[in-house]
């Protein structure tokens, strides 16, 4: 790697407050915020909107769509276009 030119690689905790979900990892990221971590340190905290402890594909609870009403909404909206 050339030295100079890369954004500094550094610890940094990523927060899904949704899920009350944290954890620390190391990322060229950077945020204004700072959080005090279980190890006594401070570290700088990116709020994301979803994490692995809140999509429904990894916590396996599925949202219900409610298709049948979409489907009797298009077809009321489109009838007075068919001849």
């Amino acid at each position: 790697m050339k030295r100079g030119i890369h954004p500094e690689y550094r610890p940094i905790v990523y927060r899904d407050r949704g899920a009350g979900f944290a954890f620390l990892t190391r990322s060229t990221a950077t945020s204004d915020k700072t959080v005090a971590w279980e190890d006594g340190n401070t570290y700088p905290v990116v709020d994301v909107d979803i994490s692995a402890a809140s999509h429904p594909f990894w916590t396996g609870r599925k949202r219900l769509m409610d298709t049948a009403g979409r489907v009797e909404k298009f077809r009321a909206k489109y009838a007075r276009h068919q001849r």
